[in-house]
């Protein structure tokens, strides 16, 4: 996913690790192309320069220009802030609540909501927990019906289908059922929305505040490319946000979308 940008800083590395000696105007110049490279993995423009700033600032300091090996350590620095951007630790679903845990799934139309449902609850399952999923969306033909065979697929229950009835009642249903049921997680798939649509923001309030998520996880397909920032930064701007799950990672060798995101 990350091939090109690798390639890319791959080369602006080996030019520094072949100077003996570096100066300023040297470090400065191998920041400008890891900024280009940055730019041109889809990085957006906001994280791309505070990412060379911070770098730049670090790596322009005389204990590294006057090192032995100032090529290297120039090379670490940009390495250690890529780590750091991207975060080394991993992150778990909190499910460690009283049940059910709660699992709310927003973005935009067409991300892979319902999908990354499925898979979610999947894996959920496979721990041992019970797992009850939900479709709120109401605009998309047959997306509640999609579920529905999705769950039958992998063996999940999903909540019964009532026509006509709204999301923030379906959220209120399946949660009343899910605790007469005795179920230990509930996934709710919500519908796609444009955060310059705000009926279907203020719908997503609500469904929020009846169901009181333990986790609201943003999808977002990875080829969003720059505009996964905004995306990022308007759904968090309406609803509490605690993950961010990016699809079709297959489809994107630059993987922008995901150090935009991490930063953001």
């Amino acid at each position: 996913m990350f091939d090109s940008l690798s390639d890319r800083l791959g080369g602006v590395f080996d030019r520094l690790r072949g100077r003996g000696a570096l100066t300023e105007a040297d470090v400065r110049g191998a920041m400008r192309e890891v900024r280009i490279a940055l730019l041109e993995a889809d990085v957006a423009l906001p994280v791309a320069r505070a990412f060379v700033d911070k770098v730049t600032e670090e790596a322009v300091g005389q204990n590294v220009l006057r090192s032995v090996t100032p090529g290297q350590q120039v090379v670490k620095i940009v390495n250690d802030a890529l780590v750091e951007m991207l975060g080394s630790d991993s992150a778990d679903l909190n499910l460690d609540v009283t049940p059910p845990a709660v699992t709310m799934m927003v973005g935009l139309q067409g991300s892979g909501k319902t999908t990354t449902t499925t898979k979610l609850s999947r894996l959920v399952k496979k721990r041992g927990k019970k797992v009850l999923m939900a479709s709120l969306d109401v605009n998309r033909p047959a997306a509640q019906e999609q579920l529905a065979v999705l769950g039958t697929q992998i063996e999940v229950a999903t909540l019964p289908i009532v026509a006509g009835q709204q999301p923030v009642d379906i959220a209120r249903r399946a949660m009343q059922s899910a605790k007469l049921q005795g179920f230990d997680v509930v996934m709710l798939d919500t519908a796609g929305r444009l955060h310059v649509d705000q009926a279907l923001m203020d719908e997503m309030k609500a469904v929020a505040d009846i169901s009181k998520p333990d986790e609201i996880l943003l999808v977002v397909d990875s080829l969003t490319g720059q505009d996964a920032v905004n995306v990022a930064t308007n759904f968090s701007q309406q609803v509490p946000l605690t993950g961010v799950v990016l699809t079709r990672m297959d489809g994107d060798a630059r993987g922008g979308a995901a150090l935009s995101m991490r930063a953001v």
